[in-house]
């Protein structure tokens, strides 16, 4: 063999060996997952719970960093910037990576920059009125509020998953709404318990403790089938509004260009989270419903993601809602 033939081959060898030395022994460090909003809510729940499966799963430490910021898109946008050999991952759900791109000029491509990862439990939103509200159904609150002109309807901001639920309530029932933005949808449920607004839409896991006790009315989930932690409480198609279908879904991702072989060990790592009987009976508790076993993949994932895109910019868009 010729020497710079010699020197060829071994300088390809050499520069192909540390991508599959990588993928061989991935993972050798911890990983991190960024969750794009604060500690202690929903997002970052999820995120831990899952991280501490997996990272059995996998023999390494996964942490959990809370980076927050413009509805979710600075800590998105991190995970975007991140080398893509799966220590850096991204927990995310139907406001961060399908809303966000219809309501904020994003440094990233929420389809081309990512790798879908797993679909993670989703959580559908509840319908709640305030105790007083003189409706005892769907029904009847969509007749009190053509009756009265409008209604009170309290978000967790512009462009948040409640402002986006309570516009297509609105498309759906011909309606009219006058929405109140708060910091978020705690301040909204103090004031909606008070009596100082009329109806909310909130995720089921944020909203059934107050309904379990009495403090709110939950008219509806906006759903196709009831919660099995509230089965008493009807779908949508149910309760006279069908079609109202509005789920706050989760899922992983890692940057674009992440090994197959990386997206597919940590694919069997949710996917064996999910599985776990303890981790289902906490995603009970929390409200959380995990998509069958063929729904939880990377590939399933993306589908979803581009339909529900091709599904709600069209209406946000429709609606005029912009970043304020």
């Amino acid at each position: 063999m010729r020497r710079r033939e010699f020197i060829a081959l071994v300088g390809g060898a050499a520069a192909s060996w540390p991508l599959t030395a990588r993928a061989e022994i991935y993972p050798a460090r911890p990983i991190t997952i960024i969750c794009p909003f604060a500690a202690g809510g929903p997002t970052d729940v999820l995120a831990r719970l899952m991280a501490e499966h997996m990272g059995r799963t996998l023999g390494q430490n996964i942490v959990v960093e809370d980076i927050t910021g413009a509805a979710g898109s600075i800590g998105v946008g991190r995970v975007a910037q991140a080398p893509a050999d799966g220590y850096t991952l991204g927990i995310g759900h139907w406001s961060t990576h399908v809303v966000n791109g219809a309501i904020y000029a994003l440094s990233y491509d929420l389809l081309r920059d990512f790798e879908p990862i797993a679909q993670l439990p989703a959580n559908p939103m509840l319908i709640i009125t305030r105790p007083s509200l003189p409706a005892a159904d769907l029904k009847e609150l969509v007749g009190w509020i053509k009756a009265n002109g409008n209604a009170m309807v309290g978000t967790a901001g512009v462009g948040s998953g409640s402002h986006i639920a309570a516009v297509y309530f609105q498309n759906k029932t011909a309606t009219h709404l006058q929405f109140v933005p708060y910091r978020g949808t705690d301040p909204a449920l103090i004031d909606l318990m008070a009596g100082r607004l009329d109806m909310m839409f909130d995720q089921a896991s944020e909203a059934m403790a107050r309904v379990r006790d009495g403090t709110i009315k939950a008219d509806a989930v906006t759903a196709s089938t009831r919660l099995a932690s509230a089965p008493d409480i009807p779908t949508v198609d149910e309760a006279g509004v069908p079609g109202l279908y509005i789920n706050i879904w989760y899922g992983l991702w890692a940057p674009k260009g992440t090994p197959p072989g990386v997206i597919a060990r940590l694919t069997a790592a949710a996917m064996a989270a999910m599985a776990d009987p303890q981790v289902q009976k906490r995603f009970a508790d929390l409200g959380l419903e995990a998509p069958p076993p063929e729904q939880q993949t990377a590939a399933a994932l993306g589908r979803l993601q581009r339909a529900e895109i091709e599904k709600w910019w069209p209406i946000i868009k429709a609606a005029g809602i912009h970043a304020q």
